[in-house]
C-alpha cells in the first residue's frame, strides 16, 4: 500500500496526545495507573457491546441491567487484582472487588430472568467473552503493576513491566505501518487486507530488538526476559489486531470509536495490548 504523509502527520500528532496521558498513568503512582486502567476498561466495554450489538441484534437489545450490570461485573475484577494499599475509608479495593463480584454473580441472572421472562445463552455467552477479553485482560494488567515492588534502589521496577508490554506493542504497530506502507507487497490475511508480510515481520524484528537494545542500555532485568516479552507481545498483539479486525468485519464498521483521530476508538488502539497481556503475564509469573 502507496504511504499517505497526511495520515501519518494525524496519526502521529493523535498518538502524542495519546502518549503523554498513557506515560502518565503508567509512570505515575498506584491510583494514577489504576484509574487509567478503569477509564480504559469502561471505554473498551461500552465500544465493545456496540461492536457485537451489531453482529447480533439481539444483544443490542439487552436490558440497561445487562448492560451496564456486566460492565461493573468487570470492574470488580480489577478490583480484586490490586492489593492492601489501594483502599477506601481502610476498605481495600481488593475486598470490595470480591463482594461485588459475588453480588453481580447472583444478581445478574436472577434480575435477567425478572426482566425478559428468559435467559439468552447467546447474549449471556457475548457478555462472557468480554469479561475474558477485555476485564480479565485489564486486571491481568494491574497484577503485573504490582508484581515487582522491591525497596531502594529498585522502586521503579514495579512500572517496568507494564511499560515494556505497552512500548513492545506500539513500536510493533508503528514499525509495521511504516515498513508495511514502505514495501509491503504480500498481504497477510483476508481479514485485514491492508497488513502484509513485509510489514508484519518487520514491525515484529524492530520491536524486539528496540526493546532489547533498551534492556541492555538500562541493565534492568535479563535480556531474554526484554526479548521475550516483546516478542510475546509483538506475535499476540499482532493476533489480537486480526481479532478485532474479524469483529469490525462481522460489524461492517470501519473503526470502534472515535477516541483517537486516525487511529478510532479504544478497541482500535488496544486490540493488540487485550490480547497480549494474558500471554506476557503468564511468562512473568512462570518464567522470571
Amino acid at each position: 500500500m502507496a504511504f499517505n504523509w497526511q495520515t501519518f502527520k494525524t496519526r502521529t500528532i493523535s498518538a502524542a496526545v495519546f502518549v503523554v496521558v498513557m506515560l502518565a498513568g503508567l509512570l505515575g503512582n498506584g491510583w494514577m495507573f489504576f484509574i487509567l486502567i478503569s477509564i480504559l476498561h469502561f471505554g473498551c466495554w461500552l465500544e465493545y457491546q456496540r461492536l457485537v450489538g451489531k453482529i447480533d441484534e439481539g444483544y443490542s437489545q439487552i436490558t440497561p441491567f445487562h448492560r451496564y450490570g456486566v460492565i461493573i461485573a468487570g470492574w470488580s475484577i480489577l478490583l480484586w487484582f490490586t492489593d492492601n494499599s489501594f483502599q477506601i475509608a481502610t476498605i481495600p479495593l481488593h475486598s470490595i472487588g470480591w463482594n461485588l463480584g459475588l453480588i453481580l454473580a447472583f444478581a445478574l441472572p436472577m434480575i435477567e430472568i425478572l426482566f425478559t421472562r428468559q435467559m439468552s445463552m447467546k447474549n449471556i455467552g457475548h457478555s462472557a467473552f468480554g469479561l475474558l477479553y477485555i476485564s480479565l485482560s485489564w486486571g491481568l494488567m494491574i497484577d503485573l503493576r504490582l508484581k515487582f515492588q522491591f525497596e531502594e534502589p529498585h522502586q521503579f521496577w514495579d512500572k517496568l513491566v507494564p511499560l515494556m508490554l505497552v512500548l513492545s506493542i506500539w513500536i510493533n504497530d508503528t514499525m509495521a505501518y511504516i515498513v508495511g506502507s514502505l514495501i509491503g507487497k504480500t498481504p497477510f490475511s483476508s481479514i485485514s487486507p491492508k497488513k502484509t508480510w513485509e510489514g508484519t515481520i518487520g514491525g515484529i524484528v524492530l520491536a524486539i530488538g528496540v526493546m532489547t537494545l533498551l534492556g541492555y542500555l538500562t541493565g534492568t532485568f535479563k535480556l531474554i526476559d526484554w526479548l521475550c516479552i516483546s516478542a510475546i507481545a509483538s506475535v499476540a498483539g499482532t493476533l489480537g489486531d486480526l481479532l478485532e479486525s474479524k469483529l469490525k468485519r462481522l460489524a461492517n464498521v470501519k473503526d470502534t470509536g472515535q477516541m483517537m483521530p486516525g487511529h478510532g476508538g479504544f478497541l482500535d488502539r488496544f486490540d493488540s495490548l487485550l490480547v497480549a497481556i494474558p500471554f506476557v503475564w503468564l511468562y512473568v509469573h512462570f518464567f522470571m
